[in-house]
C-alpha cells in the first residue's frame, strides 16, 4: 500500500484514486471502506468503480471541478480497513467438474500432477474474495487460490465458452457470466444465471463478496438449472464471520 494516496485523470470526467501496486486484501478492504464512506457523500459523482488496488471516480465537471473532487477526496484517506471481525456474504456456487463441462481439466490436473478428485477438493477447499468485477458484466476476479493448481492460460483463446464456464487463469480462478471468447482454462460449469439483465441487480455477485465453489453431480447441476431457468432456485448466500471463511 502507498504511503500517499495517488490522484490520475481519467479522461475529462473520472480520477482514479490508487492506493496500491499489488492484488492485497489490505489493500482492498481499504478501497471498500473508503468507498462506503464517500457514498453519498459528495455531490457530483455519478458512479464509483472498485479494482484491485484503486477506485475509478466518475464525476461531474459541471458540478466540480477535478481540483475541488480530489480536495474533497483526500478528507477520505484516513478511513480504517475493514478488521478481521467484519462480516461478508459468503456466495454457495455449484458447479459440476471435468468431462465436457470441464474440457481443460485434464491438462490441469496433469500440469499441476494431481488428480482430478485432487483437484476439485483444492479447489473447493478455498473461499475466494471477489476483489473486482470486469471484461464482461458480472466476470469476477477472484483472489486466493491455490498456488498447486495454478496453470497457464491456453495458446490459442476460444471463440466461444458457455456461460458459467469456471476456469483458471495463472493463478486466478474464475467464471464466465455469459457466453464469450476466452483463454482461461475450463474446468467445470455452474448451472446459475450470473449475469440477467432483466433482474435487479443483473448481478448478484458485487466486489467485497466471497465465493465457495461447491462440487455436484450431473444430476443436481441439472435440476438446479431447471430451477434457475423457472425462477424457483434461490442462491444459497450467508452473512458469515471473515475469520470463518476457508483459505
Amino acid at each position: 500500500m502507498y504511503n500517499e494516496v495517488k490522484y490520475l485523470i481519467a479522461g475529462d470526467r473520472a480520477i482514479v484514486m490508487e492506493f496500491g501496486n499489488e492484488i492485497n486484501k489490505d489493500i482492498n478492504a481499504k478501497i471498500r471502506s473508503t468507498m462506503a464512506a464517500i457514498d453519498g457523500n459528495i455531490d457530483g459523482i455519478v458512479e464509483m468503480t472498485p479494482t484491485y488496488r484503486s477506485i475509478t471516480i466518475v464525476y461531474e465537471p459541471e458540478k466540480l471541478s477535478y481540483s475541488e473532487l480530489v480536495e474533497q477526496l483526500k478528507k477520505y484517506e484516513s478511513v480504517s480497513s475493514s478488521d478481521g471481525e467484519e462480516k461478508v456474504n459468503l456466495i454457495e456456487i455449484p458447479t459440476l467438474y471435468g468431462g465436457e463441462y470441464g474440457p481443460d481439466m485434464d491438462f490441469v490436473k496433469s500440469n499441476a500432477g494431481l488428480s482430478e478428485e485432487e483437484v476439485v477438493k483444492i479447489h473447493t477447499g478455498t473461499d475466494y474474495l471477489v476483489y473486482m468485477l470486469g471484461f464482461a458484466p458480472g466476470f469476477t476476479y477472484l483472489g486466493g487460490m491455490d498456488e498447486r493448481i495454478a496453470t497457464p492460460r491456453l495458446k490459442s483463446p476460444r471463440f466461444k465458452i458457455e456461460a458459467g464456464s469456471v476456469g483458471i487463469a495463472g493463478s486466478q480462478t474464475g467464471m464466465y457470466p455469459s457466453e464469450s471468447p476466452g483463454g482461461w482454462q475450463l474446468i467445470g460449469r455452474t448451472p446459475l444465471k450470473l449475469y440477467n439483465p432483466e433482474a435487479e441487480p443483473p448481478v448478484f455477485i458485487q466486489a467485497g463478496d466471497y465465493i465457495r465453489y461447491v462440487s455436484i453431480d450431473e444430476e443436481e447441476y441439472n435440476k438446479i438449472k431447471a430451477e434457475v431457468e423457472s425462477g424457483d432456485y434461490k442462491v444459497n448466500v450467508r452473512r458469515v464471520e471473515v475469520g470463518e471463511l476457508n483459505g
